[in-house]
């Protein structure tokens, strides 16, 4: 299941869920008004104030809890000092310190910055 959001003529966004694909163009609502799906609020960031940064916390690039500090020590011993979560995952401030972070690392974000 996907989550599409549908606004009503008063701009209030809701969230349904439908099967990926099948999500219809609009909805009837409890109180027998329709909602259209609307795109700009399903791609909008959802985080406070319109912005993704900083990016809390990418479990995609995080290590095992029992290695959080040596991450740390990794990254700050060459210039990208970055805050861990004690999960192990890394918390990055801006688009420009997750690269450098990523590049130290060897990683390559195929959907990112290089």
């Amino acid at each position: 299941m996907s989550t599409y959001c549908y606004s009503n003529d008063d701009g209030v966004v809701l969230e349904r869920d439908f099967p990926m694909g099948q999500a219809p163009a609009t909805v009837t609502l409890e109180d027998g008004t329709e909602a259209r799906r609307d795109f700009m609020a399903e791609n909008a960031p959802r985080h406070a104030g319109g912005s993704c940064w900083p990016m809390e916390p990418c479990i995609s690039s995080g290590v095992n809890a029992c290695q959080a500090q040596e991450l740390r020590d990794f990254l700050g011993q060459r210039g990208c000092p970055t805050e861990v979560t004690p999960d192990g995952d890394p918390i990055y401030r801006d688009a420009n310190h997750r690269k450098r972070a990523l590049k130290l690392r060897n990683f390559c974000d195929n959907a990112g910055y290089y």
